[in-house]
């Protein structure tokens, strides 16, 4: 990847990464700007600032499911 920087970066975030997380049961969140995984995040965890791309958009994996579902 010359010329771009980490920012640039895009994510796919789908069902299955989304149910493998919250099956992992390891405190894994994703960042909705660009996709990223995030760690250490609760599972109801809402507008975390992304290591990745710095934006406020890291949800919890369970929290991201009870945003689709409703």
């Amino acid at each position: 990847m010359t010329g771009e920087n980490k920012t640039s970066r895009k994510y796919k975030l789908t069902l299955s990464r989304l149910m493998e997380a919250i099956g992992a049961d390891d405190g894994r969140g994703f960042c909705l700007a660009c996709g990223a995984d995030a760690y250490y995040v609760e599972p109801d965890a809402r507008e975390y600032l992304c290591e990745e791309c710095g934006a406020p958009k890291v949800y919890g994996a369970e929290e991201i499911l009870f945003m689709v579902r409703s």
